[in-house]
């Protein structure tokens, strides 16, 4: 008997069916057909990251993504001074997140863990970051997406019983460059619903896909918005799905 390979999931433009216009676009920008769904990456991330606002300090960062189910691990070294280097570890999976951060990755400074709201604002973490991995934005990964206008849509993911939703807002190739919603904030241990907004620029075609090579995140608080993250894409390995 003749052993059989295990055949690899394709993204197929009938996958398309029933969605919102705008969303047809981005998939139809991003994706070609008979591409391989994906698992999961890996994304290396060159940048900055401020603390305070306007407090930009360099970073260097790792993040593991896995598709289905929804989960990331994101280690980051931010260098506050000369030879003072915040390491910071962040996660999601299974409806749990934690944030730790240790100066030198030896002195901790924050610890947080299955706190009010950190695993919601983690898991709109990674929809708001699946633009890296674009398959990870289609139906049959789970995520379901609503019509507002022809510009915007609603992307609406659950897991483990916890349920967020952002609206993506695309540009004039189909290419999502904002995504905005409600995210928890976290304020001493405190999940504190805000604004967010991602931006997403620099689209390059990497492993057959269009994905934003440059990215900024902010809260959009009262006294006007705090951009605390802002990196480039320096490499990406992806992991085809079976």
């Amino acid at each position: 008997m003749t052993a059989t390979r295990p055949t690899t999931a394709l993204f197929e433009p009938a996958q398309l069916a029933g969605l919102p216009a705008p969303v047809v676009r981005y998939f139809t920008f991003a994706l070609t057909p008979g591409l391989p769904l994906l698992r999961g990456g890996r994304l290396e991330q060159l940048g900055e990251f401020a603390l305070r606002p306007g407090a930009w300090r360099p970073m260097r960062a790792e993040q593991r993504v896995s598709v289905s189910p929804p989960a990331f691990e994101w280690r980051a070294s931010i260098r506050l001074l000369p030879g003072v280097v915040l390491r910071v570890h962040d996660g999601y999976a299974s409806g749990r997140a934690w944030m730790r951060a240790a100066l030198g990755g030896v002195i901790p400074v924050m610890h947080r863990r299955d706190t009010p709201g950190l695993a919601e604002g983690a898991l709109l973490r990674w929809l708001a970051e699946a633009p890296g991995i674009p398959t990870a934005l289609l139906p049959g990964a789970g995520v379901r997406w609503e019509a507002i206008d022809d510009a915007t849509a609603r992307a609406t993911i659950t897991d483990a019983g916890l349920t967020v939703s952002m609206d993506a807002h695309f540009g004039a190739r189909g290419e999502i460059v904002r995504v905005t919603a409600l995210r928890h904030r976290d304020v001493k241990g405190i999940g504190v619903p805000t604004p967010f907004e991602g931006r997403c620029a620099d689209y390059q075609r990497i492993g057959g896909m269009m994905v934003p090579t440059r990215s900024e995140a902010a809260w959009l608080l009262p006294e006007g918005a705090h951009a605390f993250w802002r990196a480039r894409l320096a490499r990406a390995t992806y992991e085809p799905a079976a």
